[in-house]
């Protein structure tokens, strides 16, 4: 007795269905792992033909199987691990690994079935299958695209070597796309910028922060894009050689003052710009737009890397020694394993995170120093700010 308890006690815990039939075919017990695969109670079942939980063409070979032993006397005994398909109460079809045994009991034949369903099997298979295909799919994509790719590359080197004899001459020809590019990226940019303005005008009556909102986005990122065009248009004159110092007088209080109220225009909220100059002599002897495009760099990255309601103090002094130029923000500072390739072209400290930028605004800055006969140094710490000086003589 208790061993049979124990019997029924696992078959009734079991996690396949487990189904015996006589030797007509009727079921005689189904436990509730079967009851739930089929969605049927013991009830429904019991004492039916199997074939009720098969779909077609399984049951017709189910009763061509009991015809057969009706009048041969000999059962059709499936292997075991064949894999069928299950028909649940709700019609829907599913698959499963069906293992069958035959036990003689109590004088006659009794067939058990071990059911384990494949569905969740059959359905990573299907997707493996489709991922496969996807898969397959993308390379042969990417494989036609990277052909088509070489052979343009192939067909342009041809027509490269063709048309320039010198690697001098393929130089003129990367500075001529890289200012043709530069040009044909700023007229639709300034057409953005443009209608950005115009869009946040009309929508002052609305009254929706939204629209300023986006629109602000809008002129940041224009303004991103510009700032890297520049960057990548002076670079190209630089390593071109194109860039020649024009070196006349001016006033260099009046070109700060412009440029601090220009720059403010870009600070963030409640990030003020403050200029002093010291010194009772305003006029210097330099090239003007070097020495504009080197202080607009530099205040911009105090704009880019201080947080709001911060000053930036950014200081002119004329003495005999020369003209100094200085730029101090309370920024996120420049770590000190970053300081020595601070200047290096495409470099940018570790610590800008997602704040954009091309790491090749000081490179610049160095270089229209030195054009200029002087030079760029800094002082900083992290999250203490940094201190920018360019030292120029007075020519």
């Amino acid at each position: 007795m208790e061993n049979a308890a124990l019997l029924n006690a696992i078959i009734a815990n079991a996690i396949d269905g487990i189904i015996t039939i006589d030797n007509r075919g009727c079921i005689e017990s189904i436990n509730p792992s079967g009851c739930k695969l089929f969605q049927y109670t013991p009830e429904e079942v019991i004492g039916k033909n199997v074939s009720m939980l098969m779909p077609p063409p399984d049951k017709e070979q189910h009763d061509e199987y009991l015809a057969r032993y009706q009048r041969t006397g000999q059962a059709h005994i499936i292997g075991i691990g064949r894999e069928v398909k299950g028909l649940r109460k709700d019609g829907s079809i599913f698959p499963f690994r069906l293992g069958v045994s035959e036990v003689a009991y109590s004088g006659r034949n009794i067939y058990t079935g071990f059911i384990h369903d494949l569905s969740r099997e059959k359905e990573a298979e299907e997707q493996l299958k489709e991922y496969a295909a996807q898969l397959e799919e993308q390379v042969a994509e990417r494989t036609q695209s990277l052909q088509r790719l070489v052979q343009a590359l192939e067909l342009a080197k041809e027509e490269v070597s063709e048309s320039l004899e010198k690697e001098k001459e393929l130089g003129i020809l990367k500075s001529r796309f890289v200012s043709m590019a530069s040009h044909e990226f700023r007229t639709p940019l300034s057409a953005v910028q443009l209608s950005a303005s115009l869009i946040e005008k009309y929508a002052l009556s609305y009254g929706n922060p939204n629209i300023s909102k986006h629109v602000g986005k809008i002129k940041n990122a224009v303004g991103n894009l510009t700032a890297i065009l520049n960057d990548f248009l002076s670079l190209e004159k630089l390593e071109a050689g194109k860039v020649e110092p024009a070196f006349s007088s001016f006033d260099l209080v009046k070109l700060a003052e412009e440029i601090t109220e220009e720059m403010q225009l870009l600070a963030k909220q409640n990030q003020n710009i403050i200029y002093q100059h010291t010194g009772t002599q305003h006029m210097v002897r330099l090239d003007q737009n070097l020495l504009k495009n080197c202080v607009v760099n530099l205040i911009g990255n105090a704009i880019k890397y201080s947080g709001e309601n911060t000053f930036i103090e950014f200081n002119t002094e004329i003495s005999e020694q020369g003209c100094q130029v200085t730029i101090k923000d309370n920024g996120i500072g420049i770590p000190e394993t970053d300081q020595k390739h601070l200047f290096e072209a495409f470099f940018r400290a570790h610590n800008t995170g997602n704040i954009p930028g091309t790491g090749l605004g000081l490179n610049i800055v160095a270089r229209y120093a030195d054009l200029m006969h002087g030079q760029v140094s800094f002082k900083s710490e992290v999250n203490q700010g940094t201190l920018f000086t360019i030292s120029l003589p007075i020519l």
